[in-house]
C-alpha cells in the first residue's frame, strides 16, 4: 500500500492546496458540491481504478459539501467531520495544529494500566473536554492509558459507538477532532497514553453511506451487524488502514483496540487485518485485538502466520473470577466457576487452550505456550461483560465487599496488561447499560427484538430489559464515583505494582502458580534480581491457613481484608475471600 498518497476524502496538501478523493468505480462523472459558504461545483477526474481525484485551491476549514454522484449527493464516505449527525453534510477540516507533546513518550505495553471510559458518560459534559476535567485524578490512581470506546461518528448523541458510520470523523457531539486532539494532548501531559477502540467489521447501519457510493460490502456474506466489508477490494482495505494511519499521525493516538475480530469476514490474502498491523506497527503504534477465539495466531507474527497484533482482550480471567464469586453458570458461564479455572488463566493467559468447552459444544482454543505476558490484556469488568448483561450490573453490585477487593486484587497482581472500566476503582454500582438514539422506527425496533433474543441463554427476563431509547436509559449509565476504601484499595495496589520489581512488569516468564487445598491461590511473580512478590487469595468461606517458604524473609506489603503490615514469619492465616500480597528482598 502506497502510504504516500493522500488520504481518501479532503486532504490538506499545505499552501491552501487540498487533495479531494472518492472512490466510485460506477460512476463516470463525480464532483463536491460545496454547499456553503458559496455554492459551487468542483468535477473530480475518473482514474483507472474508479478513484475521482482532484487537486484545488477553492477550499477552506468549514465549508461544508457533499459528494454528488450522477443524481444522488451523500456525504463523503471519507468524511473528517459531520458537524450536524451523519445525515448531515461533510465539513473540509484542517488537522494542522501546534502540538505540545514532543517529548512524550508512552510506557512500554507490558507497563500499561489501561482504563476504559465511555466518553459520553464519563463525566457531566458527555464530552472529551468534560474527561479531561477527570485526568488528574486518573493519574494520581496509576493509570497510564486510557481505552476510548469508538469515536468515530455515529448515529444521534446517545450511543456505545459501535454503531459508527464515518471512520474518519470523530464523533461532533463529543467535541470532534479538535476535542479529541485536546484530550490526546491533556493526557501525554500526564504521561498518559490513548488507545481508540475502532469498529472495522461493519458499518452503521443508520446513516451509512458507502454502500451508495462504491462496492464497499460483499454481497455474499454478512456479520452479525450487517454487510461485510469486502477487504478483496484494495480501495476498501485503504479506507480502513488510512483512517487508522490519520488517528496516529494527526491525532497523536497510541494505541488502537480493534474490535471483534472474531466476527470478521476475510479470506483475502494476506489478510486486511495483517495489513492493518504492519502499517500500524511502522508508525510505532500498539494494536489490541478483541476476539473471544482464545486464538495464539491473533498475537503471532506474519512470520508465523499470525496476525500481528501485540496484544488481545482475555475474556477467560474474567469469566473464571466473575463466575466464581458471583455463582452464575448460565451462558458461556457454564464453562467458568471452580477455583482451578482462575489458577489456570493466572497461569496460562486463558482457560480454554484446546480443552471441550460445553457451551460451545467443542473443543476451544489453542495453547499460550511462549506468549509473552503483555499478548493478554485482562479485566473484572469491561463494558461488553457489564452492558450486555440485561440490567447492566456492575461486579460491585452483584458481589460483596470481600469478593470485591479480592478480584481487585487477582487483577492487579496478575502477570498480564490489566485492564479497569470507568468506575470500577471507586467501587461503582450504577449499572452501564445498553443505550442507543437512532431515528429510524425500523431500526429502533429491530435493536429491541435483537437484544431480548440475545439475552435468551442467561435466562433473563426480556421484558426487564431497560429501553435503549430512553434518555433515562443512558442518564442511568453515567459513574456517580462513590470513592471511599476501594479507590484507596486500587491506589494502593497500583502504586505496590509501580515499585514493586516483581509486579511492574506484565511477565508469564517470572511467575508460577499453583492451587493449595482446593481453595488457596498461590501466584508467586520475581523479578530478574529474585525479588519476590508472593500473592495468596483465599477463595474459601472460611479462614485458612498456610506455611511460607522459611528459605525467604517475608513481609505483608497488602491485605485486602485489613490493614496488616510488617514482617511475617510461621503460618499465614488468611481471611476469607481475600488476598495477601508479600513481599521478599533478594
Amino acid at each position: 500500500m502506497n502510504a504516500a498518497r493522500p488520504a481518501p476524502g479532503v486532504t490538506p496538501l499545505g499552501g491552501g492546496r487540498w487533495h479531494v478523493s472518492v472512490w466510485a468505480p460506477g460512476d463516470e462523472r463525480v464532483w463536491l458540491h460545496v454547499l456553503e459558504p458559496d455554492e459551487r461545483l468542483i468535477p473530480l477526474v475518473r482514474g483507472a481504478d474508479g478513484v475521482h481525484v482532484a487537486l484545488t485551491d477553492e477550499l477552506a476549514p468549514g465549508m461544508r459539501y457533499r459528494v454528488r454522484l450522477g443524481d444522488r449527493e451523500l456525504a463523503d464516505p471519507a468524511s473528517r467531520l459531520q458537524p450536524l449527525g451523519v445525515h448531515g453534510p461533510s465539513e473540509v477540516f484542517d488537522p494542522a495544529r501546534d502540538w505540545q507533546d514532543a517529548g512524550f513518550r508512552a510506557a512500554p505495553l507490558a507497563e500499561w494500566v489501561l482504563y476504559e471510559i465511555h466518553v459520553g458518560t464519563f463525566s457531566d459534559e458527555g464530552t472529551f473536554a468534560g474527561a479531561v476535567h477527570h485526568l488528574d485524578e486518573l493519574a494520581a490512581l496509576g493509570v497510564n492509558a486510557i481505552e476510548l470506546m469508538p469515536v468515530a461518528e455515529f448515529p444521534g448523541a446517545r450511543n456505545w459507538g459501535y454503531d459508527g458510520v464515518f471512520p474518519y470523523a470523530v464523533q461532533s457531539s463529543y467535541g470532534g477532532p479538535r476535542g479529541l486532539m485536546e484530550l490526546v494532548e491533556a493526557c501525554h501531559a500526564r504521561g498518559m497514553a490513548v488507545v481508540i477502540d475502532v469498529v472495522y467489521n461493519h458499518l452503521g447501519p443508520e446513516g451509512q453511506v458507502h454502500g451508495r457510493v462504491a462496492p464497499y460490502f460483499r454481497g455474499d456474506l454478512c456479520t452479525t451487524w450487517g454487510p461485510a466489508p469486502d477487504f478483496r477490494e484494495p480501495e476498501v482495505r485503504r479506507h480502513f488502514i488510512e483512517s487508522a494511519r490519520m488517528l496516529a499521525r494527526d491525532v497523536h493516538v497510541d494505541g488502537f483496540r480493534v474490535d471483534a475480530i472474531h466476527a470478521f469476514v476475510d479470506d483475502s490474502e494476506p489478510p486486511f487485518l495483517r495489513e492493518l498491523t504492519a502499517a500500524l506497527h511502522d508508525l510505532g503504534r500498539v494494536v489490541i485485538a478483541e476476539s473471544d477465539l482464545n486464538e495464539s495466531r491473533v498475537v503471532l507474527p506474519a512470520g508465523r502466520d499470525g496476525l500481528g497484533f501485540d496484544a488481545q482482550w482475555a475474556d477467560d480471567f474474567h469469566h473464571a473470577v466473575h463466575a466464581l464469586l458471583t455463582g452464575e453458570r448460565s451462558g458461556y458461564y457454564r464453562d467458568y466457576g471452580e477455583p482451578q479455572h482462575i489458577a489456570r488463566a493466572l497461569a496460562s493467559g486463558w482457560v480454554y487452550a484446546g480443552d471441550h468447552s460445553e457451551a460451545r459444544g467443542r473443543p476451544h482454543g489453542t495453547a499460550t505456550t511462549g506468549l509473552p505476558g503483555e499478548s493478554f490484556v485482562v479485566c473484572i469488568q469491561n463494558h461488553d461483560q457489564i452492558g450486555n448483561r440485561a440490567l447492566g450490573e456492575r461486579l460491585a453490585a452483584l458481589v460483596g465487599r470481600d469478593d470485591e477487593r479480592l478480584a481487585a486484587v487477582l487483577l492487579l497482581t496478575a502477570p498480564f496488561v490489566p485492564l479497569l472500566f470507568m468506575g470500577q476503582e471507586h467501587g461503582e454500582t450504577a449499572p452501564f447499560l445498553f443505550f442507543t438514539s437512532h431515528s429510524d422506527p425500523a431500526l429502533v425496533a429491530g435493536v429491541r427484538h435483537g437484544r431480548a433474543a440475545e439475552f435468551a441463554s442467561f435466562g433473563w427476563d426480556p421484558a426487564a430489559l431497560p429501553d435503549p431509547q430512553d434518555p433515562a436509559t443512558f442518564e442511568r449509565s453515567r459513574p456517580r464515583r462513590p470513592g471511599g476504601p476501594v479507590r484507596e484499595l486500587y491506589r494502593r495496589l497500583l502504586e505496590l505494582r509501580r515499585a514493586h520489581p516483581a509486579l511492574r512488569r506484565a511477565d508469564r516468564e517470572r511467575a508460577a502458580v499453583e492451587l493449595i487445598q482446593g481453595q488457596l491461590l498461590w501466584l508467586d511473580r520475581w523479578s530478574p534480581e529474585d525479588q519476590h512478590a508472593l500473592v495468596i487469595a483465599s477463595l474459601a468461606r472460611e479462614p485458612l491457613s498456610i506455611d511460607l517458604p522459611e528459605e525467604r524473609r517475608w513481609a505483608i506489603a497488602l491485605d485486602s481484608a485489613g490493614d496488616r503490615a510488617g514482617e511475617v514469619a510461621g503460618p499465614l492465616l488468611v481471611a476469607p475471600r481475600s488476598a495477601v500480597v508479600l513481599s521478599s528482598p533478594p
